[in-house]
């Protein structure tokens, strides 16, 4: 297998106001949301969009194969945040031959209204297939791409409605992550590098589950499952610092991309998969463009 190159990226929270979202639609935790919005988060979000394209254009200078984004595109979750936040990511998109991998966040899939509406499947609904249908438990997911051979991706869709103010968790359905088992027994996989993309952490830099009302109650069951795979890596953003950790739970190593568009934290990896092994890249933004950190790179398959 030649070198493919994935970029791995996360959390770019795009949002340009809410134009016509009802105030009904504000009743609820998306008060507190918009508070913090107001008072923090718009701030340092601020270049989200400049960023996205500068990340267009450093995709295209390394010659970037293929593009997995592990969700949070918005803020609140809205409709209007959406189809803001698939127009800007558009050219992204056309970037990588292979294509571009997604799975929504916890901020895409916001409340109830968001899941009801169906919103994320009308704008991102085009970027999501399956190639093992057989395996699929709800819609396409588990997805399941084989951008060349040597490679698979699997994306589990750990994100759901959180109407509690204070509860921004997530959940793999149990149906999901039994699928996940199988396809990654599939003899289609055994002999691939396994990207596995969800949202959430499993762990955090430090090894430790996050705390209950943030992170994914079912992590435990995603690195035992993951477990299975023979080569691969966890990535996932959710947390809004880069990271690359090992745990006892499972042989694959994480990597979170953190925060692509965080201001002082912008956070990415550049994964290269090759017959001779894979390594991680950590990347940065340096106050103009992004760039790569060669010298803090990681194996991932030694």
């Amino acid at each position: 297998m030649a070198l493919t190159r994935v970029l791995h990226i996360s959390d770019l929270h795009l949002e340009n106001g809410f134009p016509g979202v009802p105030f009904r639609a504000f009743l609820n935790k998306r008060v507190a949301g918009y508070a913090n919005l107001a008072f923090r988060r718009r701030k340092v979000f601020a270049d989200a969009e400049a960023k996205v394209d500068a990340l267009t254009t450093f995709a295209r200078e390394q010659r970037v194969d293929l593009i997995v984004c592990t969700g949070d595109y918005t803020a609140l979750g809205t409709e209007p945040e959406l189809a803001y936040a698939r127009e800007v990511i558009e050219p992204l998109t056309t970037v990588p031959p292979l294509g571009f991998f997604t799975v929504p966040g916890n901020h895409d899939i916001y409340l109830r209204d968001t899941v009801e509406g169906g919103w994320w499947e009308t704008h991102f609904g085009g970027l999501l297939k399956t190639e093992l249908p057989e395996h699929a438990v709800d819609g396409v997911w588990p997805q399941v791409w084989f951008p060349v051979d040597g490679l698979a991706v699997v994306g589990v869709n750990s994100a759901r409605a959180n109407p509690k103010p204070t509860h921004s968790s997530g959940r793999i359905a149990d149906a999901e992550v039994d699928a996940l088992v199988r396809i990654l027994d599939d003899e289609r996989l055994r002999d691939r590098f396994v990207i596995i993309a969800t949202h959430y952490a499993p762990r955090l830099a430090n090894g430790r589950p996050d705390r209950p009302a943030h992170g994914l109650e079912n992590a435990d069951e995603l690195l035992a499952a993951s477990a299975c795979a023979a080569r691969g890596v966890i990535v996932h953003g959710h947390i809004h610092w880069r990271y690359h950790v090992q745990v006892p739970e499972t042989p694959l190593p994480m990597c979170c991309s953190g925060s692509t568009t965080h201001a002082g934290r912008e956070g990415l990896w550049m994964i290269d998969v090759a017959d001779i092994g894979v390594t991680a890249t950590p990347g940065s933004w340096d106050q103009t463009r992004y760039v790569l950190e060669p010298d803090r790179a990681v194996a991932l398959d030694p």
